[in-house]
């Protein structure tokens, strides 16, 4: 497997689709996954494991998740909010549960309906679980930290309280941490000293940032987790995505524009380009209708442009 400098996972088939009315085929999902994997992304988050009824389109989890496992050399994540969750992507056969913490006590209650010390006993609960299980069937617990930069109900978000509660994550068990930008509000300055604030806390527990581009700042953002040491970032191909309990909070950072920034600035993703605006491509094809937005499937890639991953054997 070629080494990189930046690991991107690609969020979209969980966070893009989550809050789309219409059901998305199984075999849409399917096709997505084989073809960004083929394209070189190396994790995704396939789907999130919750009750039907409250996000209906995941309820062939399973089968997607059946899928992603027997394509060679990926990581399957899937996002779970409770216990249940966890012991349904486990018997699943995830290689990679995040589980999700709201910093802000309104979105916590609306997306997951606990405050964040509940929802944190409950992390408390699936980390004995997963302790529980046999070495081969332990997944990656990884902890998401979600309202990190502001929050549509309440604003600003107390730094304080992101440090504390990213601490009492790393404490509790999480093998790793990440902050997201849920409602799309951060800005550089701001990624920077809340990234430093954290890792002076729980240092390199904290690996990734999940970014939206809302307000058109998630690449610059980028570059701010860049510069505080963040060598994992999640995207979404085509932009897709939002939290649904998060009103007005569209669009997760492009995965295709991520990456062409990335490797123009000589970091390796190990990730075929020409391969991922395919991939879009055939996407958007079949989600005719649906939100796509980035730059690069437009403009392509520039004449001559020999990215770093290129010269991987």
């Amino acid at each position: 497997m070629m080494s990189v400098d930046v690991e991107i996972s690609e969020v979209g088939p969980r966070d893009g689709l989550q809050g789309l009315k219409a059901f998305v085929p199984t075999s849409v999902k399917t096709a997505w996954i084989t073809a960004e994997a083929a394209a070189g992304v190396r994790e995704i988050e396939v789907c999130s494991f919750v009750p039907a009824k409250v996000v209906p389109q995941f309820t062939d989890a399973r089968e997607v998740v059946a899928h992603a496992l027997s394509v060679p050399g990926l990581t399957v994540a899937a996002l779970v909010p409770n216990l249940r969750g966890a012991e349904d992507a486990v018997a699943a056969g995830v290689h990679k549960i995040t589980f999700t913490l709201s910093a802000s006590r309104s979105h916590s209650l609306a997306n997951v309906r606990r405050t964040p010390e509940e929802q944190l006993a409950e992390f408390a609960r699936i980390v004995a679980f997963v302790r529980g299980l046999p070495k081969e069937r332990r997944p990656f617990l990884s902890a998401g930290l979600s309202t990190v930069f502001g929050c549509v109900y309440e604003g600003a978000v107390d730094e304080g309280a992101v440090r504390r509660l990213a601490s009492a994550l790393a404490e509790a068990g999480a093998d790793d941490v990440s902050l997201a930008d849920t409602t799309g509000s951060a800005h550089p300055l701001q990624v920077r000293r809340v990234v430093a604030v954290v890792k002076a806390e729980i240092g390199d527990t904290l690996t990734a940032l999940h970014l939206h581009d809302t307000r058109g700042l998630g690449l610059a953002n980028v570059l701010a987790g860049l510069d505080a040491g963040i060598r994992a970032f999640d995207a979404a191909l085509g932009g897709l995505g939002g939290c649904p309990f998060a009103p007005g909070a569209l669009g997760n950072i492009v995965t295709e524009d991520l990456v062409y920034m990335l490797e123009a600035m000589g970091l390796r993703t190990g990730i075929d380009l020409d391969r991922l605006v395919a991939a879009r491509r055939e996407l958007a094809a079949a989600l005719p209708g649906e939100r796509f937005v980035g730059h690069l499937h437009h403009a392509g890639v520039p004449k001559g442009f020999r990215p770093p991953s290129a010269s991987i054997p």
